[in-house]
């Protein structure tokens, strides 16, 4: 009874509820700072854990046996706590055996990410950690799930988007910083649009059509910041109207992208129309606190050495890249394959019989 009676007469202190309100707001920003940083503290633990295990393993007799029965012991003195699976704790190894140091993970983006995100990565680049401090940068500063994360590896986007050596570009040359950065940065070679279902010789119409089709997937493909504004937007010069393939609007770079099909090989040609309708938006729908306009020259193929000729002597800011349409399969194989068309063609013939 006179426990109870100090229990309700610290609740009514002053003081006491004063401290506690402290207590809960610490606690309420530590929670949110493990949520929004993934709590480095977690990660040493795991590194230290890996280290621990790799040396048992060298020094101690105990073999395979080990990783299981850890894992068992560590889930039975934590009840309900997860991260102690024997398949967690092989990553934990992994992580030692891909940073020996445990600061050159910890001081790293990748180790403010999702566990089950360093997992993907570690499973995908254990042989190198640049992909790893890439893909970790790329991912927390896009907000990345999983999934999406996943996706981006799998269609080569370090290679595509993170190696100078693919690019072509003027952004650097005409645009002012930091506008040519991002510009460039944004930049990809190849595009990869393997998620339509047209087949290579493709119209590019057809290829325009698909995208909007699978609009999420090219927003996906082109990367973080496009807003997709319209397709064949028609504009009107001296009673001439010219029709836009696709345009967007960049949130990050604040400008409109104008992006141009040519479902063929680039020639320096092709510049001269993109030029103009960079030129077009300009003047017809820019907004004076937009930047630039920029654009995009898509083509099925490209030489590097003739598209950076090309644009030497180009004033408006370009970037010509190649876009692939499938690398599942064979060109034999795809072309022999019935189109969508023809599938609903036959199973309307069966329904009609």
């Amino acid at each position: 009874m006179k426990k109870q009676l100090k229990e309700i007469s610290l609740h009514l202190d002053k003081d006491y509820l004063v401290f506690l309100e402290n207590i809960k707001k610490k606690l309420k920003i530590s929670q949110l700072r493990a949520a929004s940083k993934v709590s480095t503290e977690i990660y040493k633990f795991y590194w230290g854990l890996g280290k621990e295990i790799l040396e048992a393993q060298a020094t101690k007799k105990w073999g395979s046996k080990l990783l299981d029965q850890l894992s068992k012991d560590l889930q039975m003195a934590n009840p309900g706590m997860s991260g102690y699976s024997k398949r967690n704790l092989e990553y934990m190894r992994l992580l030692v055996m891909v940073y020996p140091n445990e600061d050159q993970f910890t001081q790293q983006p990748a180790a403010q990410l999702p566990w089950s995100q360093v997992q993907l990565l570690l499973d995908k680049f254990k042989g190198s950690p640049s992909h790893i401090a890439w893909y970790g940068k790329a991912a927390l500063e896009n907000g990345w799930s999983r999934s999406t994360l996943s996706t981006h590896i799998k269609t080569e986007l370090y290679e595509r988007q993170g190696i100078e050596a693919t690019k072509v570009s003027n952004y650097q040359q005409l645009l002012p910083p930091p506008q040519s950065d991002l510009a460039h940065e944004m930049l990809k070679n190849p595009y990869n649009f393997d998620f339509l279902t047209v087949p290579k010789e493709a119209h590019e119409r057809d290829i325009e059509r698909e995208l909007i089709n699978h609009v999420r997937n090219f927003l996906l493909e082109l990367g973080a910041g496009f807003a997709f504004v319209g397709t064949q937007i028609p504009l009107v010069v001296d009673d001439e109207e010219c029709f836009l393939d696709i345009l967007f609007y960049h949130l990050k770079l604040r400008c409109y992208v104008v992006i141009e099909l040519k479902a063929k090989k680039f020639k320096p040609a092709d510049l001269g129309q993109l030029s103009f309708y960079l030129t077009a938006v300009d003047e017809q729908l820019r907004h004076s606190q937009d930047n630039p306009t920029i654009g995009i020259l898509l083509c099925e193929s490209r030489s590097k050495i003739v598209a950076e000729y090309a644009l030497k002597r180009i004033n408006a800011p370009i970037g010509v890249s190649e876009y692939t349409l499938s690398k599942a399969l064979p060109k034999e194989l795809k072309s022999s394959l019935p189109t969508i068309e023809q599938l609903e063609a036959e199973l309307n013939e069966d329904k009609e019989e």
